[in-house]
Protein backbone atom coordinates (compact mmCIF):
# COMPACT_ATOMS: atom_id res chain seq x y z
CA UNK A 1 0.00 0.00 0.00
CA UNK A 2 0.90 3.40 -0.65
CA UNK A 3 0.05 6.64 -0.78
CA UNK A 4 0.28 9.90 -2.55
CA UNK A 5 0.39 12.91 -0.16
CA UNK A 6 2.45 15.54 -1.38
CA UNK A 7 5.90 15.57 0.17
CA UNK A 8 8.82 17.69 0.90
CA UNK A 9 12.42 17.89 -0.01
CA UNK A 10 15.22 18.59 2.19
CA UNK A 11 18.49 18.63 0.89
CA UNK A 12 21.14 18.36 3.90
CA UNK A 13 24.69 19.87 2.57
CA UNK A 14 27.99 20.55 4.59
CA UNK A 15 30.59 22.27 2.55
CA UNK A 16 33.24 20.12 4.17
CA UNK A 17 34.17 16.94 2.75
CA UNK A 18 36.85 14.61 3.15
CA UNK A 19 37.68 13.85 -0.72
CA UNK A 20 36.12 16.46 -2.54
CA UNK A 21 36.61 20.14 -0.85
CA UNK A 22 33.95 22.15 -1.26
CA UNK A 23 31.94 19.80 -2.52
CA UNK A 24 28.20 21.55 -2.91
CA UNK A 25 29.89 24.63 -4.84
CA UNK A 26 31.91 22.37 -7.07
CA UNK A 27 30.51 23.69 -10.91
CA UNK A 28 28.58 21.45 -13.36
CA UNK A 29 27.76 22.88 -16.28
CA UNK A 30 27.71 26.60 -14.62
CA UNK A 31 25.39 26.20 -12.23
CA UNK A 32 27.04 24.87 -8.59
CA UNK A 33 26.16 20.88 -7.45
CA UNK A 34 23.77 21.41 -5.10
CA UNK A 35 22.06 24.17 -7.13
CA UNK A 36 21.90 21.36 -10.00
CA UNK A 37 20.33 18.68 -7.03
CA UNK A 38 17.72 20.91 -5.71
CA UNK A 39 16.61 21.51 -9.58
CA UNK A 40 16.54 17.78 -10.22
CA UNK A 41 14.67 17.61 -7.16
CA UNK A 42 12.03 19.96 -8.00
CA UNK A 43 10.90 17.63 -10.95
CA UNK A 44 9.55 15.03 -8.68
CA UNK A 45 6.52 16.95 -7.96
CA UNK A 46 7.39 17.74 -4.49
CA UNK A 47 5.30 20.40 -3.06
CA UNK A 48 8.51 22.59 -1.63
CA UNK A 49 12.56 21.24 -2.15
CA UNK A 50 14.56 23.21 0.77
CA UNK A 51 18.69 23.00 1.00
CA UNK A 52 19.39 22.51 4.58
CA UNK A 53 23.28 23.64 5.12
CA UNK A 54 25.60 24.75 8.09
CA UNK A 55 27.21 27.19 6.16
CA UNK A 56 26.62 30.67 4.67
CA UNK A 57 28.11 30.20 1.37
CA UNK A 58 25.58 27.04 0.11
CA UNK A 59 23.10 29.86 1.62
CA UNK A 60 24.35 32.86 -0.92
CA UNK A 61 25.06 30.59 -3.58
CA UNK A 62 21.29 28.84 -3.04
CA UNK A 63 19.62 32.58 -2.91
CA UNK A 64 21.16 33.26 -6.32
CA UNK A 65 19.81 30.43 -8.03
CA UNK A 66 16.33 31.03 -6.68
CA UNK A 67 16.26 27.70 -4.23
CA UNK A 68 14.84 27.43 -1.11
CA UNK A 69 17.67 27.04 1.93
CA UNK A 70 17.49 27.23 6.08
CA UNK A 71 21.30 28.11 8.21
CA UNK A 72 21.09 24.92 10.39
CA UNK A 73 22.99 24.28 13.60
CA UNK A 74 26.82 23.23 12.58
CA UNK A 75 26.79 20.31 15.03
CA UNK A 76 24.33 18.03 13.55
CA UNK A 77 26.13 14.50 13.77
CA UNK A 78 23.88 13.23 10.47
CA UNK A 79 22.43 14.76 7.46
CA UNK A 80 18.99 13.42 9.21
CA UNK A 81 19.27 15.47 12.42
CA UNK A 82 19.92 18.48 10.07
CA UNK A 83 17.07 17.88 7.75
CA UNK A 84 14.50 16.96 11.44
CA UNK A 85 15.76 21.05 12.36
CA UNK A 86 14.28 22.04 9.44
CA UNK A 87 10.99 20.25 9.08
CA UNK A 88 10.30 21.64 12.52
CA UNK A 89 11.04 24.86 11.45
CA UNK A 90 9.05 25.24 8.96
CA UNK A 91 5.91 23.41 11.00
CA UNK A 92 5.33 20.87 9.14
CA UNK A 93 2.65 18.50 10.29
CA UNK A 94 3.35 15.03 12.10
CA UNK A 95 1.90 13.11 9.20
CA UNK A 96 3.64 15.49 6.43
CA UNK A 97 6.31 13.67 4.00
CA UNK A 98 9.38 14.57 4.13
CA UNK A 99 12.61 13.17 1.82
CA UNK A 100 16.00 13.10 2.71
CA UNK A 101 18.32 13.74 -0.90
CA UNK A 102 21.80 13.40 -0.60
CA UNK A 103 23.43 16.92 -1.55
CA UNK A 104 25.91 15.22 -3.96
CA UNK A 105 23.00 13.82 -6.52
CA UNK A 106 22.73 16.12 -9.03
CA UNK A 107 21.45 12.86 -11.41
CA UNK A 108 19.17 11.64 -8.93
CA UNK A 109 16.11 10.42 -10.76
CA UNK A 110 12.83 12.54 -10.13
CA UNK A 111 10.95 9.39 -10.37
CA UNK A 112 12.73 7.71 -7.59
CA UNK A 113 11.96 10.87 -5.25
CA UNK A 114 8.16 10.32 -5.90
CA UNK A 115 8.09 6.77 -5.78
CA UNK A 116 9.82 6.47 -2.16
CA UNK A 117 7.64 9.25 -1.01
CA UNK A 118 4.44 7.83 -2.12
CA UNK A 119 5.51 4.61 0.65
CA UNK A 120 5.11 6.71 3.72
CA UNK A 121 1.59 5.64 5.35
CA UNK A 122 -0.20 5.88 8.59
CA UNK A 123 1.47 2.67 9.03
CA UNK A 124 4.96 3.10 7.64
CA UNK A 125 6.90 6.17 8.59
CA UNK A 126 9.87 5.21 6.63
CA UNK A 127 10.90 4.43 3.44
CA UNK A 128 14.00 3.74 1.15
CA UNK A 129 14.77 2.29 -2.07
CA UNK A 130 17.01 -0.68 -3.82
CA UNK A 131 17.54 -2.60 -6.90
CA UNK A 132 18.30 -5.86 -8.16
CA UNK A 133 21.90 -6.81 -7.91
CA UNK A 134 22.95 -8.66 -10.83
CA UNK A 135 26.97 -9.01 -10.41
CA UNK A 136 28.26 -11.51 -8.14
CA UNK A 137 31.00 -8.98 -7.43
CA UNK A 138 28.82 -6.47 -6.16
CA UNK A 139 26.75 -8.90 -4.52
CA UNK A 140 30.37 -9.68 -2.45
CA UNK A 141 31.35 -6.07 -2.04
CA UNK A 142 30.69 -4.61 1.39
CA UNK A 143 30.90 -1.23 0.60
CA UNK A 144 27.48 -2.65 -1.58
CA UNK A 145 24.79 -2.14 1.05
CA UNK A 146 21.92 -5.42 0.79
CA UNK A 147 18.39 -5.23 1.77
CA UNK A 148 16.41 -8.33 2.46
CA UNK A 149 12.73 -7.69 2.41
CA UNK A 150 9.36 -9.19 3.75
CA UNK A 151 6.37 -10.28 2.06
CA UNK A 152 4.85 -7.19 2.76
CA UNK A 153 7.57 -5.51 0.69
CA UNK A 154 9.45 -4.02 4.03
CA UNK A 155 13.15 -4.18 4.96
CA UNK A 156 13.85 -7.72 7.43
CA UNK A 157 17.49 -6.01 7.57
CA UNK A 158 20.52 -3.98 5.88
CA UNK A 159 23.60 -5.52 5.72
CA UNK A 160 27.19 -4.86 4.08
CA UNK A 161 27.20 -9.12 3.89
CA UNK A 162 25.83 -10.84 1.12
CA UNK A 163 22.28 -11.69 2.36
CA UNK A 164 20.34 -13.66 1.53
CA UNK A 165 23.30 -16.31 1.47
CA UNK A 166 22.78 -18.75 -1.02
CA UNK A 167 23.64 -21.59 0.45
CA UNK A 168 23.91 -24.37 -1.98
CA UNK A 169 24.35 -21.70 -4.66
CA UNK A 170 27.37 -20.16 -3.15
CA UNK A 171 28.48 -23.71 -2.30
CA UNK A 172 28.71 -24.44 -6.07
CA UNK A 173 30.31 -21.35 -7.20
CA UNK A 174 30.58 -17.55 -6.26
CA UNK A 175 32.01 -16.38 -9.35
CA UNK A 176 28.51 -15.51 -11.14
CA UNK A 177 24.51 -15.29 -9.40
CA UNK A 178 22.68 -18.69 -8.85
CA UNK A 179 20.16 -18.82 -11.30
CA UNK A 180 16.94 -16.90 -10.04
CA UNK A 181 18.76 -15.73 -6.94
CA UNK A 182 18.31 -11.95 -7.02
CA UNK A 183 19.54 -10.09 -4.25
CA UNK A 184 18.92 -6.21 -3.43
CA UNK A 185 20.83 -3.29 -3.30
CA UNK A 186 20.13 -0.76 -0.59
CA UNK A 187 19.81 2.77 -2.56
CA UNK A 188 20.48 5.67 0.10
CA UNK A 189 17.28 7.77 -0.37
CA UNK A 190 15.10 8.02 2.20
CA UNK A 191 11.32 9.70 3.01
CA UNK A 192 10.43 10.10 6.85
CA UNK A 193 6.77 10.96 8.13
CA UNK A 194 7.73 14.38 9.86
CA UNK A 195 6.42 12.56 13.40
CA UNK A 196 9.14 10.15 13.13
CA UNK A 197 11.99 12.43 11.63
CA UNK A 198 11.46 13.86 14.61
CA UNK A 199 11.54 10.81 16.94
CA UNK A 200 14.49 10.07 14.55
CA UNK A 201 17.28 11.79 16.42
CA UNK A 202 15.88 10.62 20.00
CA UNK A 203 16.05 7.16 19.22
CA UNK A 204 19.59 5.44 21.26
CA UNK A 205 22.21 4.17 18.79
CA UNK A 206 21.90 0.24 18.33
CA UNK A 207 24.71 -2.18 18.75
CA UNK A 208 23.81 -3.33 14.78
CA UNK A 209 24.33 0.01 13.19
CA UNK A 210 27.82 0.33 15.28
CA UNK A 211 28.70 -3.51 13.62
CA UNK A 212 27.68 -2.59 10.45
CA UNK A 213 28.36 1.41 10.18
CA UNK A 214 24.64 1.58 8.77
CA UNK A 215 22.36 4.29 10.55
CA UNK A 216 19.08 2.64 8.98
CA UNK A 217 19.50 -0.22 11.70
CA UNK A 218 18.58 2.23 14.70
CA UNK A 219 15.13 2.27 13.24
CA UNK A 220 14.72 -1.27 12.68
CA UNK A 221 16.08 -1.97 15.77
CA UNK A 222 13.74 0.23 17.62
CA UNK A 223 10.79 -1.69 16.02
CA UNK A 224 10.10 1.20 13.44
CA UNK A 225 9.04 -0.87 9.78
CA UNK A 226 10.73 0.87 6.22
CA UNK A 227 9.08 0.10 3.77
CA UNK A 228 11.16 -0.31 0.15
CA UNK A 229 10.70 1.03 -2.98
CA UNK A 230 12.17 -1.43 -5.47
CA UNK A 231 13.64 0.82 -8.27
CA UNK A 232 13.66 -1.14 -11.86
CA UNK A 233 17.17 -0.20 -11.93
CA UNK A 234 20.27 1.01 -10.79
CA UNK A 235 20.26 4.90 -10.07
CA UNK A 236 22.81 7.15 -11.39
CA UNK A 237 25.76 7.94 -8.98
CA UNK A 238 26.44 10.40 -6.44
CA UNK A 239 29.44 12.15 -6.66
CA UNK A 240 32.07 10.89 -4.13
CA UNK A 241 35.18 11.29 -5.88
CA UNK A 242 37.01 13.19 -8.38
CA UNK A 243 36.04 10.72 -11.56
CA UNK A 244 32.77 11.08 -10.60
CA UNK A 245 32.33 15.11 -11.12
CA UNK A 246 33.95 14.39 -14.31
CA UNK A 247 31.25 11.99 -15.37
CA UNK A 248 28.45 14.37 -14.30
CA UNK A 249 29.84 17.17 -15.66
CA UNK A 250 30.46 15.01 -19.24
CA UNK A 251 26.48 14.25 -18.34
CA UNK A 252 25.29 18.05 -18.17
CA UNK A 253 27.57 19.38 -21.07
CA UNK A 254 25.72 16.94 -23.08
CA UNK A 255 23.05 18.14 -23.02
Amino acid sequence: MSSNKPFTVIIPARLASTRLPNKPLADIGGKPMIVRTAERAALSGAAQVIVATDHAEILAVCAQHGIAARLTRADHPSGTDRIAEVAAALGLAADAVVVNVQGDEPMIEPELIAATAAQITGEVPMATAAHAIDSAVDAFNPNVVKVVLNQAGRALYFSRATIPWHRDGFAQSREDLPAAYVPLRHIGLYAYSNGFLQTYPTLAVSPLEQIEALEQLRVLWHGYPIAVHIAPAAPAVGVDTPEDLERVRRFFSAL
